[in-house]
Protein backbone atom coordinates (compact mmCIF):
# COMPACT_ATOMS: atom_id res chain seq x y z
CA UNK A 1 0.00 0.00 0.00
CA UNK A 2 1.06 3.47 -0.46
CA UNK A 3 -0.52 7.26 0.29
CA UNK A 4 -2.43 8.23 -2.36
CA UNK A 5 -2.31 11.02 -4.51
CA UNK A 6 -4.42 12.88 -6.90
CA UNK A 7 -4.74 15.20 -9.75
CA UNK A 8 -6.25 18.31 -10.07
CA UNK A 9 -6.94 20.07 -7.78
CA UNK A 10 -5.54 19.21 -4.12
CA UNK A 11 -6.15 20.38 -1.28
CA UNK A 12 -4.25 22.76 0.38
CA UNK A 13 -3.08 20.97 3.62
CA UNK A 14 -1.46 18.07 3.15
CA UNK A 15 -3.08 15.69 5.53
CA UNK A 16 -6.67 16.09 3.60
CA UNK A 17 -4.99 14.41 0.15
CA UNK A 18 -4.70 10.91 1.57
CA UNK A 19 -6.93 11.30 5.18
CA UNK A 20 -10.46 11.45 3.57
CA UNK A 21 -9.03 8.26 1.95
CA UNK A 22 -7.25 6.10 4.87
CA UNK A 23 -7.74 2.72 5.00
CA UNK A 24 -8.63 0.85 7.87
CA UNK A 25 -6.12 -2.03 6.59
CA UNK A 26 -3.20 0.78 6.47
CA UNK A 27 -3.74 1.37 10.28
CA UNK A 28 -1.60 -1.85 11.42
CA UNK A 29 0.84 -1.47 9.15
CA UNK A 30 0.94 2.44 10.63
CA UNK A 31 1.14 1.57 13.98
CA UNK A 32 3.69 -1.38 13.29
CA UNK A 33 6.43 1.07 11.87
CA UNK A 34 5.37 4.27 14.28
CA UNK A 35 6.39 1.61 17.28
CA UNK A 36 9.80 0.59 15.05
CA UNK A 37 10.61 4.11 14.72
CA UNK A 38 9.93 5.48 18.21
CA UNK A 39 11.60 2.58 19.71
CA UNK A 40 14.89 3.64 17.49
CA UNK A 41 14.14 7.39 17.93
CA UNK A 42 14.30 7.65 22.12
CA UNK A 43 17.85 5.71 22.04
CA UNK A 44 19.13 8.10 19.56
CA UNK A 45 17.40 11.06 21.11
CA UNK A 46 19.41 10.66 23.94
CA UNK A 47 22.92 10.15 22.13
CA UNK A 48 22.27 13.29 19.60
CA UNK A 49 21.63 15.81 22.74
CA UNK A 50 25.31 14.48 23.90
CA UNK A 51 26.67 14.82 20.37
CA UNK A 52 25.20 18.38 20.43
CA UNK A 53 26.80 19.14 23.95
CA UNK A 54 23.66 19.24 25.59
CA UNK A 55 21.69 18.11 28.49
CA UNK A 56 20.03 14.67 27.40
CA UNK A 57 16.18 15.39 28.19
CA UNK A 58 16.55 18.37 25.38
CA UNK A 59 17.10 15.03 22.63
CA UNK A 60 13.84 14.06 23.55
CA UNK A 61 12.36 17.16 23.77
CA UNK A 62 13.21 17.85 20.38
CA UNK A 63 11.56 14.17 18.83
CA UNK A 64 8.18 14.88 19.34
CA UNK A 65 6.71 17.80 17.70
CA UNK A 66 8.11 17.07 14.16
CA UNK A 67 6.38 13.82 14.25
CA UNK A 68 3.06 15.66 14.92
CA UNK A 69 3.25 18.52 12.98
CA UNK A 70 4.94 16.21 9.72
CA UNK A 71 1.98 14.15 9.82
CA UNK A 72 -0.05 17.21 9.21
CA UNK A 73 2.17 18.75 6.30
CA UNK A 74 4.50 16.43 5.09
CA UNK A 75 4.02 15.18 1.74
CA UNK A 76 6.28 12.10 1.83
CA UNK A 77 5.05 9.46 3.89
CA UNK A 78 8.43 7.93 4.80
CA UNK A 79 10.17 10.28 6.41
CA UNK A 80 10.41 11.09 9.77
CA UNK A 81 11.47 14.36 11.13
CA UNK A 82 13.61 14.62 14.60
CA UNK A 83 17.31 15.36 16.28
CA UNK A 84 20.30 14.00 13.83
CA UNK A 85 24.05 13.07 14.23
CA UNK A 86 24.98 16.49 11.37
CA UNK A 87 22.45 18.89 13.25
CA UNK A 88 23.18 18.09 16.40
CA UNK A 89 27.00 18.85 15.33
CA UNK A 90 26.34 21.80 13.99
CA UNK A 91 24.09 22.67 16.90
CA UNK A 92 27.22 21.67 19.46
CA UNK A 93 29.26 24.29 17.48
CA UNK A 94 26.71 26.90 17.01
CA UNK A 95 24.53 26.73 20.60
CA UNK A 96 27.79 27.27 22.93
CA UNK A 97 26.62 24.00 24.85
CA UNK A 98 23.69 26.43 26.13
CA UNK A 99 20.29 25.14 26.26
CA UNK A 100 19.09 28.35 25.84
CA UNK A 101 21.20 29.24 22.73
CA UNK A 102 19.52 26.06 21.39
CA UNK A 103 16.57 26.90 21.64
CA UNK A 104 16.35 30.41 20.16
CA UNK A 105 18.42 28.94 17.25
CA UNK A 106 15.39 26.56 16.55
CA UNK A 107 13.24 29.23 16.41
CA UNK A 108 15.54 31.74 13.88
CA UNK A 109 15.78 28.74 11.96
CA UNK A 110 12.38 27.88 11.67
CA UNK A 111 11.40 31.06 10.79
CA UNK A 112 14.06 31.13 8.27
CA UNK A 113 12.67 27.53 6.82
CA UNK A 114 8.99 28.68 6.90
CA UNK A 115 10.02 32.06 4.46
CA UNK A 116 11.98 30.03 2.19
CA UNK A 117 9.20 27.52 1.80
CA UNK A 118 6.32 30.48 1.65
CA UNK A 119 8.51 32.24 -1.41
CA UNK A 120 9.48 29.50 -2.68
CA UNK A 121 13.10 29.95 -2.40
CA UNK A 122 13.99 25.80 -2.43
CA UNK A 123 15.82 26.38 -5.72
CA UNK A 124 18.65 27.80 -3.53
CA UNK A 125 19.47 24.31 -2.72
CA UNK A 126 20.43 23.01 -6.42
CA UNK A 127 23.27 25.27 -5.98
CA UNK A 128 24.97 22.98 -3.20
CA UNK A 129 25.91 20.19 -5.76
CA UNK A 130 26.42 16.58 -4.65
CA UNK A 131 30.26 16.51 -3.87
CA UNK A 132 29.72 19.35 -1.41
CA UNK A 133 27.11 17.19 0.35
CA UNK A 134 29.37 14.11 0.30
CA UNK A 135 32.17 15.50 1.12
CA UNK A 136 30.93 17.19 4.37
CA UNK A 137 28.61 13.79 5.08
CA UNK A 138 32.25 12.10 4.70
CA UNK A 139 33.83 14.39 6.58
CA UNK A 140 30.97 14.51 9.73
CA UNK A 141 31.12 11.04 9.71
CA UNK A 142 34.81 10.96 11.02
CA UNK A 143 34.87 13.76 12.90
CA UNK A 144 31.29 12.27 14.94
CA UNK A 145 32.48 9.18 15.54
CA UNK A 146 36.15 10.33 16.73
CA UNK A 147 34.29 12.73 19.20
CA UNK A 148 32.56 9.67 20.50
CA UNK A 149 35.85 7.44 21.06
CA UNK A 150 36.03 9.92 24.34
CA UNK A 151 32.70 8.27 25.59
CA UNK A 152 34.09 4.69 24.68
CA UNK A 153 37.26 5.07 26.11
CA UNK A 154 35.91 6.65 29.36
CA UNK A 155 37.79 10.45 28.93
CA UNK A 156 36.80 13.50 30.54
CA UNK A 157 37.83 17.02 29.32
CA UNK A 158 38.70 16.43 25.62
CA UNK A 159 38.19 19.43 23.57
CA UNK A 160 35.73 19.91 20.95
CA UNK A 161 37.73 20.94 18.28
CA UNK A 162 38.71 18.42 16.02
CA UNK A 163 42.75 18.07 15.73
CA UNK A 164 42.62 19.31 19.29
CA UNK A 165 40.74 16.56 19.76
CA UNK A 166 42.59 13.66 17.98
CA UNK A 167 45.84 14.78 19.87
CA UNK A 168 44.66 14.77 23.21
CA UNK A 169 42.91 11.32 22.75
CA UNK A 170 46.09 9.93 21.71
CA UNK A 171 47.64 11.81 24.27
CA UNK A 172 45.49 10.61 26.99
CA UNK A 173 44.69 7.26 26.04
CA UNK A 174 46.62 5.77 28.90
CA UNK A 175 43.47 6.86 30.94
CA UNK A 176 41.37 4.39 29.79
CA UNK A 177 39.01 3.43 31.66
CA UNK A 178 38.58 -0.63 31.21
CA UNK A 179 35.02 -1.14 31.67
CA UNK A 180 33.77 1.74 29.30
CA UNK A 181 36.17 0.49 26.60
CA UNK A 182 35.12 -3.16 27.25
CA UNK A 183 31.41 -2.30 27.23
CA UNK A 184 31.02 0.39 24.45
CA UNK A 185 33.10 -1.94 22.15
CA UNK A 186 30.79 -4.70 22.62
CA UNK A 187 27.82 -2.70 21.93
CA UNK A 188 29.88 -1.48 19.06
CA UNK A 189 29.97 -4.78 17.70
CA UNK A 190 26.51 -6.18 18.51
CA UNK A 191 25.20 -2.82 16.97
CA UNK A 192 27.06 -4.11 13.72
CA UNK A 193 26.08 -7.56 14.02
CA UNK A 194 22.28 -6.54 14.25
CA UNK A 195 22.77 -4.44 11.29
CA UNK A 196 24.53 -6.76 8.96
CA UNK A 197 21.86 -9.71 10.02
CA UNK A 198 19.02 -7.32 8.92
CA UNK A 199 20.47 -6.74 5.84
CA UNK A 200 20.88 -10.20 4.80
CA UNK A 201 17.69 -11.44 6.64
CA UNK A 202 15.37 -12.99 4.07
CA UNK A 203 11.82 -12.25 3.00
CA UNK A 204 9.48 -14.77 5.18
CA UNK A 205 7.28 -16.20 2.64
CA UNK A 206 3.06 -16.12 3.38
CA UNK A 207 3.24 -19.78 2.46
CA UNK A 208 6.14 -20.88 4.99
CA UNK A 209 5.06 -22.39 8.40
CA UNK A 210 3.69 -20.45 11.29
CA UNK A 211 7.00 -21.31 13.69
CA UNK A 212 8.97 -20.07 10.56
CA UNK A 213 7.35 -16.89 9.90
CA UNK A 214 7.03 -15.61 13.71
CA UNK A 215 11.00 -16.70 14.00
CA UNK A 216 11.39 -13.97 10.95
CA UNK A 217 9.20 -11.34 12.91
CA UNK A 218 11.73 -11.65 16.18
CA UNK A 219 14.75 -11.68 14.37
CA UNK A 220 13.55 -8.37 12.72
CA UNK A 221 12.17 -7.10 15.55
CA UNK A 222 15.80 -7.31 17.30
CA UNK A 223 17.49 -5.83 13.90
CA UNK A 224 15.04 -2.77 13.88
CA UNK A 225 14.79 -2.45 17.25
CA UNK A 226 18.76 -2.86 17.85
CA UNK A 227 19.64 0.63 19.37
CA UNK A 228 16.91 0.02 22.00
CA UNK A 229 17.86 -3.45 22.82
CA UNK A 230 21.89 -2.62 23.24
CA UNK A 231 20.89 0.37 25.18
CA UNK A 232 18.68 -1.50 27.46
CA UNK A 233 21.07 -4.74 27.84
CA UNK A 234 24.12 -1.86 28.80
CA UNK A 235 21.98 -0.13 30.87
CA UNK A 236 21.01 -3.67 32.70
CA UNK A 237 24.64 -4.23 33.34
CA UNK A 238 25.18 -1.05 34.33
CA UNK A 239 21.94 -1.31 37.07
CA UNK A 240 23.28 -5.20 38.17
CA UNK A 241 26.84 -3.50 39.30
CA UNK A 242 25.47 -0.67 41.46
CA UNK A 243 23.18 -3.38 42.89
CA UNK A 244 26.45 -5.22 43.70
CA UNK A 245 28.13 -1.98 45.15
CA UNK A 246 30.42 -1.30 42.33
CA UNK A 247 30.14 1.34 39.60
CA UNK A 248 32.75 0.73 36.60
CA UNK A 249 31.07 3.06 34.02
CA UNK A 250 30.50 6.65 33.09
CA UNK A 251 26.48 6.80 33.83
CA UNK A 252 23.89 9.12 32.02
CA UNK A 253 22.78 10.19 35.20
CA UNK A 254 19.57 11.86 36.22
CA UNK A 255 17.12 13.40 33.98
CA UNK A 256 14.58 15.28 34.59
CA UNK A 257 10.76 13.46 34.45
CA UNK A 258 7.73 15.15 32.47
CA UNK A 259 7.02 16.54 29.48
CA UNK A 260 8.54 20.24 28.73
CA UNK A 261 6.78 23.49 29.12
CA UNK A 262 4.85 25.26 26.26
CA UNK A 263 6.59 28.18 26.53
CA UNK A 264 7.57 30.62 24.16
CA UNK A 265 11.61 30.75 23.37
CA UNK A 266 13.76 32.71 24.96
CA UNK A 267 14.73 36.12 23.29
CA UNK A 268 17.03 37.36 26.46
CA UNK A 269 19.21 35.59 28.88
CA UNK A 270 19.81 36.32 32.96
CA UNK A 271 23.08 36.50 33.49
CA UNK A 272 24.89 37.33 37.17
CA UNK A 273 25.80 40.98 35.66
CA UNK A 274 22.98 42.02 33.92
CA UNK A 275 20.53 40.61 31.12
CA UNK A 276 21.57 39.33 27.82
CA UNK A 277 19.80 41.06 25.00
CA UNK A 278 18.42 39.26 21.70
CA UNK A 279 21.14 40.79 20.05
CA UNK A 280 24.11 40.56 21.34
CA UNK A 281 23.01 36.77 21.85
CA UNK A 282 23.16 36.35 18.18
CA UNK A 283 26.08 38.09 17.96
CA UNK A 284 28.03 36.30 20.65
CA UNK A 285 30.62 34.43 18.52
CA UNK A 286 32.09 37.06 16.12
CA UNK A 287 34.25 38.32 18.54
CA UNK A 288 31.39 39.75 20.85
CA UNK A 289 29.60 42.86 20.02
CA UNK A 290 30.39 46.60 20.20
CA UNK A 291 27.59 47.45 22.09
CA UNK A 292 28.35 48.60 25.67
CA UNK A 293 26.17 46.14 26.91
CA UNK A 294 28.14 43.53 25.95
CA UNK A 295 31.01 44.39 28.38
CA UNK A 296 29.11 43.61 31.45
CA UNK A 297 27.68 40.15 30.61
CA UNK A 298 30.41 38.53 28.88
CA UNK A 299 32.74 37.44 31.56
CA UNK A 300 30.26 36.21 33.82
CA UNK A 301 29.30 33.51 30.72
CA UNK A 302 31.28 29.93 30.52
CA UNK A 303 34.07 29.81 28.89
CA UNK A 304 32.93 27.70 26.28
CA UNK A 305 30.75 30.45 25.07
CA UNK A 306 32.97 32.94 24.25
CA UNK A 307 34.09 33.34 21.16
CA UNK A 308 34.80 30.75 19.23
CA UNK A 309 32.20 30.18 16.47
CA UNK A 310 29.35 32.94 15.58
CA UNK A 311 25.88 32.03 16.24
CA UNK A 312 25.29 34.64 12.99
CA UNK A 313 27.04 32.42 10.48
CA UNK A 314 24.68 29.00 12.03
CA UNK A 315 21.63 31.09 10.96
CA UNK A 316 22.76 30.41 7.66
CA UNK A 317 24.30 26.70 7.42
CA UNK A 318 21.58 25.46 10.17
CA UNK A 319 18.80 26.22 8.28
CA UNK A 320 20.02 25.44 4.89
CA UNK A 321 21.57 21.87 6.03
CA UNK A 322 18.31 21.12 7.74
CA UNK A 323 16.42 21.80 4.69
CA UNK A 324 18.73 20.12 2.49
CA UNK A 325 18.68 16.92 4.22
CA UNK A 326 15.31 16.73 4.82
CA UNK A 327 14.42 17.30 0.74
CA UNK A 328 17.35 14.86 -0.28
CA UNK A 329 15.58 12.55 2.22
CA UNK A 330 12.19 13.17 0.90
CA UNK A 331 13.13 13.20 -2.88
CA UNK A 332 15.16 9.54 -2.61
CA UNK A 333 12.44 7.66 -0.37
CA UNK A 334 9.56 9.26 -2.87
CA UNK A 335 11.77 8.02 -6.00
CA UNK A 336 12.16 4.87 -4.25
CA UNK A 337 8.55 4.26 -3.80
CA UNK A 338 6.82 5.56 -6.48
CA UNK A 339 5.23 9.20 -5.28
CA UNK A 340 5.52 12.30 -5.36
CA UNK A 341 6.80 15.21 -3.31
CA UNK A 342 6.25 19.10 -3.35
CA UNK A 343 9.91 20.40 -2.03
CA UNK A 344 8.13 24.00 -0.88
CA UNK A 345 5.52 22.30 1.35
CA UNK A 346 8.86 19.99 2.93
CA UNK A 347 10.26 23.86 3.21
CA UNK A 348 6.93 24.92 5.01
CA UNK A 349 6.34 21.24 7.04
CA UNK A 350 10.65 21.48 8.32
CA UNK A 351 9.67 25.23 9.19
CA UNK A 352 6.64 24.60 11.33
CA UNK A 353 8.41 22.13 13.42
CA UNK A 354 11.05 23.82 13.87
CA UNK A 355 8.95 27.05 15.08
CA UNK A 356 6.78 25.13 17.26
CA UNK A 357 9.62 22.92 18.20
CA UNK A 358 10.99 26.02 19.75
CA UNK A 359 8.29 25.95 22.08
CA UNK A 360 9.07 22.95 23.60
CA UNK A 361 12.65 23.34 24.42
CA UNK A 362 13.67 21.26 20.94
CA UNK A 363 16.56 22.42 19.48
CA UNK A 364 17.01 22.33 15.65
CA UNK A 365 15.67 19.04 13.98
CA UNK A 366 15.51 17.71 10.46
CA UNK A 367 14.74 14.72 8.27
CA UNK A 368 16.79 11.69 9.90
CA UNK A 369 17.64 9.29 6.76
CA UNK A 370 18.37 6.20 9.07
CA UNK A 371 14.51 6.55 11.01
CA UNK A 372 13.02 7.08 7.61
CA UNK A 373 14.50 4.08 6.44
CA UNK A 374 13.01 1.86 8.97
CA UNK A 375 9.88 3.77 8.25
CA UNK A 376 9.92 2.41 4.79
CA UNK A 377 11.08 -1.22 5.45
CA UNK A 378 8.06 -1.54 8.12
CA UNK A 379 6.24 -1.37 5.57
CA UNK A 380 4.27 2.48 6.47
CA UNK A 381 1.38 3.95 4.33
CA UNK A 382 0.84 7.27 5.48
CA UNK A 383 2.39 10.07 7.89
CA UNK A 384 -0.03 8.56 10.26
CA UNK A 385 2.68 6.79 11.63
CA UNK A 386 4.33 9.75 13.12
CA UNK A 387 1.61 10.02 15.53
CA UNK A 388 2.86 6.77 17.19
CA UNK A 389 6.46 8.02 17.00
CA UNK A 390 5.83 11.19 19.06
CA UNK A 391 3.25 9.53 21.48
CA UNK A 392 5.80 7.18 22.28
CA UNK A 393 8.84 9.73 22.93
CA UNK A 394 5.96 11.44 25.38
CA UNK A 395 5.61 8.42 27.41
CA UNK A 396 9.39 8.08 27.59
CA UNK A 397 9.28 11.67 29.25
CA UNK A 398 6.64 10.96 31.12
CA UNK A 399 7.43 7.76 32.83
CA UNK A 400 10.38 6.03 31.58
CA UNK A 401 13.10 8.90 32.38
CA UNK A 402 14.16 7.52 36.03
CA UNK A 403 15.40 4.30 34.08
CA UNK A 404 17.47 6.59 31.65
CA UNK A 405 19.85 6.92 34.99
CA UNK A 406 21.85 4.01 34.62
CA UNK A 407 22.75 3.91 30.59
CA UNK A 408 26.19 4.02 30.28
CA UNK A 409 27.48 6.63 28.02
CA UNK A 410 29.82 4.63 26.35
CA UNK A 411 26.16 3.02 24.90
CA UNK A 412 25.13 6.26 23.63
CA UNK A 413 28.65 6.34 21.96
CA UNK A 414 28.06 3.06 20.85
CA UNK A 415 24.98 4.29 19.20
CA UNK A 416 26.07 7.62 17.64
CA UNK A 417 28.98 6.09 15.87
CA UNK A 418 26.93 2.85 14.61
CA UNK A 419 24.73 6.24 12.95
CA UNK A 420 27.03 7.84 11.14
CA UNK A 421 29.40 5.39 10.22
CA UNK A 422 27.34 4.48 6.95
CA UNK A 423 27.87 8.29 5.89
CA UNK A 424 31.20 8.07 5.44
CA UNK A 425 31.14 7.15 1.17
CA UNK A 426 34.79 5.88 0.45
CA UNK A 427 33.46 5.08 -3.25
CA UNK A 428 32.43 8.66 -4.21
CA UNK A 429 36.16 9.45 -4.59
CA UNK A 430 36.56 6.50 -7.28
CA UNK A 431 33.25 7.42 -8.64
CA UNK A 432 34.31 10.99 -9.26
CA UNK A 433 37.92 10.09 -10.48
CA UNK A 434 36.31 7.85 -13.24
CA UNK A 435 33.31 10.16 -14.01
CA UNK A 436 34.65 13.74 -13.83
CA UNK A 437 37.84 14.22 -12.18
CA UNK A 438 37.40 18.00 -11.60
CA UNK A 439 34.35 17.47 -9.25
CA UNK A 440 36.96 15.91 -7.26
CA UNK A 441 37.70 19.83 -6.20
CA UNK A 442 34.75 20.69 -4.34
CA UNK A 443 34.25 17.25 -2.98
CA UNK A 444 38.09 17.37 -1.87
CA UNK A 445 37.83 20.79 -0.55
CA UNK A 446 34.99 20.56 1.83
CA UNK A 447 36.42 17.12 2.74
CA UNK A 448 39.32 18.86 4.46
CA UNK A 449 38.03 22.40 5.65
CA UNK A 450 35.26 20.52 7.27
CA UNK A 451 37.67 18.99 9.96
CA UNK A 452 38.81 22.61 10.59
CA UNK A 453 35.30 24.21 11.22
CA UNK A 454 32.15 22.82 9.17
CA UNK A 455 31.07 26.17 7.97
CA UNK A 456 34.58 26.97 6.10
CA UNK A 457 34.14 23.47 4.72
CA UNK A 458 30.28 24.27 3.25
CA UNK A 459 31.31 27.90 2.24
CA UNK A 460 34.45 27.04 0.41
CA UNK A 461 32.52 24.02 -1.26
CA UNK A 462 30.27 26.03 -2.60
CA UNK A 463 32.31 28.32 -3.46
CA UNK A 464 34.91 26.28 -5.65
CA UNK A 465 31.47 24.54 -6.84
CA UNK A 466 29.86 27.56 -8.00
CA UNK A 467 33.73 29.09 -9.96
CA UNK A 468 33.22 25.70 -12.15
CA UNK A 469 29.91 26.35 -12.79
CA UNK A 470 30.40 30.00 -13.96
CA UNK A 471 33.56 28.53 -15.68
CA UNK A 472 31.37 26.55 -17.88
CA UNK A 473 29.25 29.35 -18.15
CA UNK A 474 31.54 31.93 -18.76
CA UNK A 475 33.62 29.39 -21.25
CA UNK A 476 30.70 27.26 -23.51
CA UNK A 477 32.16 24.78 -25.72
CA UNK A 478 32.39 25.93 -29.51
CA UNK A 479 32.44 23.84 -32.34
CA UNK A 480 34.50 25.16 -35.32
CA UNK A 481 34.02 23.61 -39.24
CA UNK A 482 36.00 24.93 -41.89
CA UNK A 483 34.71 25.13 -45.28
CA UNK A 484 33.92 27.65 -47.63
CA UNK A 485 32.62 29.46 -45.19
CA UNK A 486 33.43 28.81 -41.50
CA UNK A 487 30.83 26.91 -39.21
CA UNK A 488 30.33 28.11 -35.64
CA UNK A 489 27.81 26.41 -33.14
CA UNK A 490 28.16 27.27 -29.40
CA UNK A 491 27.62 24.09 -27.67
CA UNK A 492 25.22 25.84 -25.28
CA UNK A 493 23.38 28.89 -24.26
CA UNK A 494 25.09 32.31 -24.79
CA UNK A 495 25.13 34.61 -21.41
CA UNK A 496 27.16 37.79 -21.07
CA UNK A 497 30.77 36.18 -19.24
CA UNK A 498 30.90 34.15 -22.72
CA UNK A 499 30.10 36.87 -25.37
CA UNK A 500 33.99 37.69 -25.65
CA UNK A 501 35.28 34.42 -25.49
CA UNK A 502 33.15 33.78 -28.68
CA UNK A 503 34.26 36.87 -30.17
CA UNK A 504 37.92 36.04 -29.39
CA UNK A 505 36.54 32.90 -31.34
CA UNK A 506 35.26 33.56 -33.84
CA UNK A 507 37.51 36.56 -35.03
CA UNK A 508 40.61 34.32 -34.73
CA UNK A 509 39.43 31.51 -37.01
CA UNK A 510 37.94 33.57 -39.31
CA UNK A 511 41.28 35.97 -40.62
CA UNK A 512 43.86 33.23 -39.86
CA UNK A 513 42.35 31.32 -42.39
CA UNK A 514 44.02 31.75 -45.66
CA UNK A 515 41.95 33.10 -47.54
CA UNK A 516 39.92 34.67 -44.89
CA UNK A 517 36.04 33.52 -44.61
CA UNK A 518 33.05 34.79 -43.50
CA UNK A 519 31.25 33.10 -40.57
CA UNK A 520 28.02 31.03 -40.25
CA UNK A 521 26.71 31.03 -36.79
CA UNK A 522 24.74 28.23 -36.21
CA UNK A 523 22.80 28.84 -32.64
CA UNK A 524 20.85 25.62 -32.66
CA UNK A 525 21.81 24.84 -29.00
CA UNK A 526 21.09 28.57 -27.96
CA UNK A 527 17.27 28.72 -26.08
CA UNK A 528 18.33 32.74 -24.89
CA UNK A 529 20.60 35.57 -24.92
CA UNK A 530 20.87 38.93 -22.88
CA UNK A 531 21.63 42.67 -23.99
CA UNK A 532 25.56 42.18 -23.50
CA UNK A 533 25.39 39.25 -25.72
CA UNK A 534 23.53 41.46 -28.03
CA UNK A 535 25.97 44.32 -28.27
CA UNK A 536 29.27 42.07 -28.53
CA UNK A 537 27.19 40.01 -31.49
CA UNK A 538 27.26 43.61 -32.97
CA UNK A 539 30.60 44.20 -32.47
CA UNK A 540 31.36 41.28 -33.98
CA UNK A 541 29.60 42.00 -37.07
CA UNK A 542 31.60 45.66 -37.76
CA UNK A 543 34.77 44.04 -36.68
CA UNK A 544 34.31 41.32 -39.56
CA UNK A 545 32.60 44.07 -41.85
CA UNK A 546 35.85 45.82 -41.58
CA UNK A 547 38.03 42.92 -43.07
CA UNK A 548 35.46 42.55 -46.07
CA UNK A 549 33.96 39.17 -44.38
CA UNK A 550 30.18 38.27 -43.13
CA UNK A 551 28.40 37.25 -40.14
CA UNK A 552 25.05 35.10 -40.54
CA UNK A 553 22.62 33.53 -38.35
CA UNK A 554 20.97 30.33 -38.64
CA UNK A 555 19.12 27.68 -36.70
CA UNK A 556 17.93 30.60 -34.30
CA UNK A 557 15.04 29.78 -31.92
CA UNK A 558 11.97 32.26 -31.60
CA UNK A 559 13.04 33.95 -28.47
CA UNK A 560 16.28 34.43 -29.94
CA UNK A 561 15.21 35.87 -33.05
CA UNK A 562 12.99 38.44 -31.17
CA UNK A 563 15.69 39.97 -29.41
CA UNK A 564 17.98 40.30 -32.12
CA UNK A 565 15.13 41.74 -34.58
CA UNK A 566 14.23 44.22 -31.67
CA UNK A 567 18.37 45.14 -31.29
CA UNK A 568 18.11 45.81 -35.08
CA UNK A 569 21.65 45.21 -35.76
CA UNK A 570 23.26 46.11 -38.97
CA UNK A 571 23.66 43.56 -41.69
CA UNK A 572 21.61 41.32 -39.84
CA UNK A 573 20.99 38.42 -41.61
CA UNK A 574 19.35 35.06 -40.80
CA UNK A 575 18.73 31.67 -42.12
CA UNK A 576 16.13 28.50 -41.22
CA UNK A 577 19.54 26.30 -41.18
CA UNK A 578 23.20 26.61 -42.29
CA UNK A 579 22.72 24.52 -45.67
CA UNK A 580 20.48 27.57 -47.25
CA UNK A 581 22.73 30.29 -45.33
Amino acid sequence: PAMPGSRCPRPALPILRWLPRYSRAWLPLDLLAGLAVGLTTVPQALAYAELAGLPLQYGLYSSFMGCFVYCFLGTAKDVTLGPTAIMSLLVSSYAFHEPVYAVLLTFLSGCIQLAMGLLHLGFLLDFISCPVIKGFTSAASITISFNQIKNILGLQGIPRQFFLQVYETLRRIGETRAGDAVLGLTCLAALTGLRAMKSRLPQAAPAEPLAVRISYLIVWISATARNALVVLFAGLVAYSFQVMGSQPFRLTGSIPQGLPAFWPPPFSLAAPNGTVPFQSMVEVGAGGCSAPSCVCWVPALPDWILPSQDMGVGLAVVPLMGLLETIAIAKAFASQNGYRIDPNQELLALGVANVLGSFVSSYPITGSFGRTAVNAQSGVCTPAGGLVTGALVLLSLAYLTSLFYYIPKAALAAVIISAVVPMFDAGIFRTLWRVKRLDLLPLCVTFLLCFWEVQYGIVAGVLVSGILLLYSIARPPIKVSEGAVLLVQPGSCLHFPAVEHLRDSVCSRALAASPPRSVILDCCHVSSIDYTVVVGLAELLQELRRHGLSLAFCGLKDPVLQVLLSADLEGFRHFPSWEEA
